[in-house]
């Protein structure tokens, strides 16, 4: 097997975008674009390092087109090897991706993921979250404030119909959502702000009430702008 002579830097770069324009347009520059690409002063530049390239077997130049460098064989499998890499970790992070829909007002009465309480769907990385949430909640008011739960943050939920003293959740009062901290005492529940401006709910027995889930997240609604 027959060895190809080793390229100097300059005909490695030129070797390197010809790849790169390849890989990502489908064509092969022009002489003109290698020129501006690399700072030569003229394309006839850009023409003389092509045929030392092509002499040294690493492309083939085909005339009378201004695109006419192919790349040899070994090359392109090279190239078809890196799309497939490039796509499977493509899949990979799309996989690793979670669909929440947005839960904006609640209706009366409703059922919290109700279509019709859906404003849109975002995606984003399993990773942010320790527990897997659901669904993601746009939080109204500054109850929350001082556990940096603020007006109009997306708060991720994990849909749940229990919760442990001291954790957020979402709670169903009556015909009403909200965001509070958690506290039972023997027959009562407590749901405590996170804001002296606000007073603690206090839910008597035979009260309507119902967690539907925990506060797992935030989300800044400016990060998914």
């Amino acid at each position: 097997m027959l060895t190809r002579p080793k390229l100097t830097d300059r005909q490695q770069q030129i070797l390197d975008l010809i790849q790169r324009a390849i890989a990502s347009t489908g064509s092969p520059p022009t002489r003109a674009e290698i020129a501006t690409e690399l700072g030569f002063k003229s394309a006839n530049a850009a023409e003389e390092h092509l045929q030392a390239l092509a002499r040294k077997g690493a492309i083939e130049l085909v005339s009378g087109t201004s695109r006419g460098i192919r790349l040899k064989s070994d090359t392109l499998q090279a190239i078809n090897a890196s799309r497939s890499k490039t796509l499977a970790q493509s899949v990979a992070d799309f996989e690793s991706q979670l669909a929440l829909p947005l839960v904006g007002r609640v209706a009366a009465g409703s059922p919290i993921l109700a279509q019709e309480h859906i404003d849109k769907t975002y995606y984003v990385e399993d990773s942010l979250f320790q527990r897997k949430p659901d669904y993601l909640l746009k939080v109204r008011g500054m109850s929350m404030r001082d556990a940096g739960i603020m007006d109009g943050d997306l708060l991720a939920v994990q849909s749940t119909h229990e919760a442990k003293n001291g954790q957020i959740v979402v709670a169903r009062l009556g015909d009403e959502v909200t965001v509070k901290r958690f506290m039972r005492h023997n027959n009562l529940i407590e749901l405590h702000p996170e804001n002296p401006d606000y007073q603690t709910i206090v839910v008597e027995p035979g009260e309507a009430f119902e967690i539907e889930g925990l506060a797992v997240g935030l989300i800044r609604n400016t990060m998914l702008m």
